[in-house]
């Protein structure tokens, strides 16, 4: 009995321990491969503010970001994911980027790749931004674009007289006016009709002298006296011709040959078609030559005299197209030309008037009625950004580019003239480039307090043409439990 105990029992003991056996041999090399797979962290951080450092995970108690792991290869990106390059450089020569790997063809030294997740290669300055903090602080993208073909030139502008169109209507001889057939100001009147009746004494005077020279003529037309006949020829043309310079027509002094009677009274007509926009004859009224007694304006054209600033003044030439809108008119458009530019400054407005010729089909426009005018202006392909996109601090103008995994660049620009809404950039960036359009003071913020951070910490080397070499890792400090919060170093 007692041996069949015993047997029993060497048996459960052997069992157990083949068991036992087998389970470590089996974790052994699980535990070894998860081992080799585990990577090691030097510490986490705040992507935010990349000086606070902690030796455990938690959360930063300065903003609120969850801490980031920085492992000792290098690399920011979990385990099994691939880390992003930005491009590739010369470790002896950083100022030569490439987008594929290689050799730097002028020093044949192999190139460097420089990755997203830890910002090496970056320019000092360069902030981190994870995708939620992004949307928080509303940041939008935009692209350099090359901008060419055309921009408009706004200006506001004024509908006067074309005054090559103006007439002003004058007795040539003294009298008095017997009769006024128009007598209103804005009266349309069309050429070739009448405007006053008017009694002469020497128009009278010059018709008798016209007679004389007709019937002497008729008289000694036949005379065998040397040069009377051509004489008298002369006489009658130098009388018809009087006639003519005191505004009588052809009609008129053709009456009077065929009647043989003067008229003690002569109508004036209009001698262009228009409206009478200042009037000067009455009843019984004495006139002489000097006297202006209509003023008659043709408005099928008239002209747009535009204000244009003076920073603009430099890209408008005579000739160039513009388009004149009426707001009051359903914003109507008319084609216009631009025909003179005045060769003097307002120096009280800062302006520049720019004449234009234009078209006013139906009279549609107004003299003295304002007008909005777009003068197209050619431009040379340049290199623009939107206005917003600059950050001007008065020393200097600085856009931030991404460069991807959340890394945002500053880039110090030179800024040219100001296109619409947007705003030319002469030196620092390339077309096709990806830019921050809003946030970017919140970005300049975080980018300043970066700069400032890593300048007191350790002294780092400075690199090429002023990028300063990425900062040797600070030994980590021992955070406090996460719900006493941690300590800045």
């Amino acid at each position: 009995m007692k041996r069949a105990v015993v047997t029993l029992l060497l048996v459960a003991a052997a069992f157990l321990g083949g068991y036992v056996f087998h389970r470590s041999s089996a974790g052994a090399p699980a535990a070894e491969a998860g081992k080799k797979s585990e990577r090691k962290i030097l510490y986490w951080h705040d992507p935010m503010h990349p000086a606070y450092k902690s030796d455990k995970p938690g959360i930063a108690p300065d903003c609120g970001m969850k801490l980031e792991p920085v492992y000792a290869d290098g690399g920011a990106m979990p385990a099994g994911e691939e880390r992003k390059v930005l491009f590739y450089r010369d470790p002896h020569a950083p100022q030569y980027r490439s987008d594929k790997p290689g050799l730097n063809p002028e020093t044949g030294n192999e190139l460097e790749a420089v990755y997203a997740d830890d910002g090496s290669g970056l320019p000092s300055g360069s902030v981190r931004v994870p995708a939620e903090k992004q949307q928080l602080i509303g940041v939008r993208y935009a692209e350099v674009e090359t901008t060419q073909g055309s921009e408009s030139i706004r200006a506001v502008g004024k509908v006067a007289f074309d005054e090559t169109r103006l007439h002003h209507i004058h007795s040539r001889t003294d009298g008095w006016i017997e009769r006024v057939h128009v007598n209103f100001e804005g009266d349309l009147v069309r050429k070739g009709q009448p405007l006053l009746t008017l009694y002469s004494p020497e128009l009278l005077a010059s018709q008798q002298e016209y007679l004389v020279a007709l019937k002497a003529r008729d008289v000694l037309g036949g005379s065998t006296v040397r040069d009377v006949a051509s004489n008298n020829r002369a006489m009658v043309d130098a009388a018809r011709r009087r006639l003519q310079l005191w505004n009588m027509t052809d009609e008129q002094i053709a009456e009077l040959e065929r009647t043989g009677k003067p008229k003690a009274s002569v109508t004036l007509y209009s001698d262009s078609s228009g409206y009478v926009m200042k009037l000067n004859a009455f009843h019984n009224q004495r006139v002489a030559p000097e006297t202006e007694l209509y003023t008659i304006v043709d408005l099928s054209r008239v002209w747009v005299l535009a204000s244009v600033f003076e920073y603009d003044a430099v890209s408008v030439r005579v000739g160039q197209p513009a388009v004149v809108t009426v707001p009051y008119l359903n914003n109507r458009k008319i084609s216009a030309r631009v025909a003179y530019i005045q060769p003097q400054l307002d120096a009280q407005t800062r302006t520049l008037q720019v004449r234009l010729e234009l078209p006013n089909p139906g009279f549609a426009l107004k003299p003295e009625m304002f007008v909005d005018v777009d003068l197209a202006v050619k431009q040379t392909p340049r290199i623009t950004v939107p206005s917003e996109a600059v950050l001007d601090s008065g020393a200097k103008k600085t856009v931030f580019v991404t460069a991807g995994q959340g890394w945002f660049e500053p880039r110090e620009v030179e800024a040219g003239q100001r296109v619409g809404d947007r705003i030319e950039i002469l030196k620092g960036l390339k077309s096709g480039e990806r830019i921050v359009a809003s946030g970017v003071f919140l970005l300049n913020s975080e980018s300043q307090l970066k700069a400032a951070a890593s300048n007191m910490g350790a002294p780092a080397a400075t690199g090429h043409e002023g990028h300063a070499a990425p900062p040797a890792p600070a030994q980590p400090t021992p955070a406090k439990p996460e719900a006493e919060g941690h300590r800045h170093d």
